[in-house]
Order: structure tokens, then C-alpha cells, then sequence
């Protein structure tokens, strides 16, 4: 299960596939308008993010398009979970930002401890642009003293949540159970 959008990874597939896809790439794509101030390579990488955008709201919204319930709750179910994973993104780059602080070392001195020297692209890390390896978020964890839930998603999509309970449910085992708040969306 993909937990962070990649947008690299997102450009070589060359399309929008669904609707949760969609509301990151809006999400991704505002930041590198951001982002690309400070690194005009990223325009060119925003400008594909922006056809693939386009692409695929003129192929799914458009007025020909039919539009059904499903489809509207897909969309509100992937705007909501997109918005948690930017929120959750945005408390995990503040926390790594004031421990970074309190330790007195930039960003870009910590892309060099995490082997990585590129200034953009350690930005692009903290802003969820691009996904932290697992050795990296190990490393932010231990260095740091930040918990790795406090670094890695760990909400599941709907569609996973009910596929457990089902498995579960079928098991009948009593000694493993569910609470309702059990694999909610935090």
C-alpha cells in the first residue's frame, strides 16, 4: 500500500488512475508551485503534474462524463483522505523542524547526515513531494527521538480497513479482535 505520494513514480505510470491519485496531485502540485521558486527544475515537473491533472479531469468531470453517486462519494472519500495525509505531512515536517532546531542543524546539514545532498531534494522529502526511505525515517526516528508513528502514516484506506474486518470476521478467532477505532482513519 503506497502511504505517501511519490511524484516521480506518479509521472513514469503517465496517468491519473483514480480519484485518491487526483487529490494528491492537486495537493503535490501546489507545492511545487512553492517549491519551484526556490528550484526552477521543478517547474518542468509541475507543468507534467498539471497535464496529468488536466488529462484526467477532462476524461472524468467533464460535462459528458457520466457523473454517478459512487463516483461523488469516491471523490469525497478521496479529498478527505488526501487532506489527512497533507495534514499528517505537515505536523510530521514541523515536528522534524523543531527537533532540528533544538539540535541547532539546518535541513540541508540533515539531508547530509540522511546521505542526501541535494538542498532540493531534502526539501522535497520534508514537504511529501517525495517519500522518506525506510532508512531515512529510522534514522529521523533514533537521531531525533521522534516515534516512527509520528513519522509514518498509519491509517489504512476504507477499502483496506473493510477487507481486514471481513478477513477477520471469516477466521472466527476469538483471540483476535477488533475494537471500532481499530484501523480508523486517524
Amino acid at each position: 500500500m503506497k502511504t505517501q505520494f511519490d511524484v516521480d513514480s506518479f509521472l513514469e505510470k503517465g496517468k491519473i488512475q483514480n480519484e485518491l491519485d487526483f487529490e494528491r496531485a492537486l495537493i503535490a502540485e501546489r507545492k511545487l508551485r512553492v517549491m519551484a521558486k526556490e528550484n526552477p527544475k521543478l517547474k518542468a515537473v509541475r507543468k507534467k503534474l498539471r497535464d496529468l491533472i488536466e488529462a484526467y479531469e477532462n476524461k472524468t468531470w467533464s460535462s459528458d462524463a457520466k457523473i454517478s453517486e459512487d463516483k461523488l462519494k469516491e471523490s469525497d472519500w478521496a479529498e478527505q483522505t488526501a487532506e489527512k495525509e497533507r495534514l499528517f505531512i505537515h505536523n510530521r515536517k514541523k515536528l522534524i523542524k523543531s527537533k532540528l532546531k533544538e539540535l541547532d542543524l539546518s535541513q540541508q546539514d540533515f539531508g547530509v547526515i540522511l546521505g542526501h545532498t541535494s538542498k532540493s531534494y531534502m526539501s522535497e522529502l520534508m514537504n511529501g513531494v517525495s517519500p522518506f526511505s525506510l532508512k531515512d525515517l529510522v534514522v529521523i526516528s533514533q537521531l531525533l527521538k521522534i516515534e516512527l508513528t509520528d513519522l509514518v502514516p498509519t491509517f489504512l484506506p476504507q477499502k483496506e480497513r473493510i477487507k481486514i474486518k471481513t478477513s477477520i470476521k471469516k477466521l472466527d478467532n476469538p483471540k483476535l479482535s477488533l475494537s471500532e477505532d481499530d484501523f480508523a482513519l486517524a
